[in-house]
């Protein structure tokens, strides 16, 4: 797995998680304008008894998805920050930090230092390079452990 992959797998989780969280709020508007409609005639009867129990569920169900994705996140983002970390040079993780952990534009990020666009993506790439300096690192003292 390449810096780049690694260092983009929290993103792609956080995307994830902000699905789920749109799914939760859809599910719980509908549970809560979920109204009977009563009338005299007779109808076949469904499997679902209460639709909205059925929704209640699928709610927890979601929810402890949620639960288990925010803690993935959390161990992804504590692990990319030790990789980080494992970067001598400041400026380069700060680069990393603002676009893997803060999820920040390239252009936000050249305006919070001062510098080009170009620049930083220059920056961006020697940074990469040195993670993958940091993982090949760590993968040799998993070897010999």
């Amino acid at each position: 797995m390449t810096a780049k992959e690694y260092l983009g797998q929290a993103y792609r989780l956080d995307l994830r998680i902000r699905s789920k969280k749109n799914q939760i709020a859809s599910l719980e508007s509908m549970a809560m304008n979920c109204t009977p409609v009563l009338t005299g005639m007779p109808h076949n009867p469904s499997p679902c008894v209460s639709p909205m129990a059925d929704t209640v569920c699928r709610i927890v169900d979601i929810k402890n998805d949620l639960k288990e994705e925010l803690t993935r996140l959390l161990n992804y983002k504590i692990s990319i920050l030790e990789i980080i970390h494992g970067v001598r040079n400041p400026e380069y993780q700060l680069i990393l930090e603002k676009r893997y952990l803060c999820y920040q534009q390239w252009e936000e990020i050249a305006c919070d230092l001062n510098y080009s666009v170009s620049w930083v993506l220059k920056l961006h790439r020697k940074a990469l390079r040195a993670v993958d300096v940091v993982m090949a690192g760590k993968e040799k003292k998993n070897e010999l452990a």
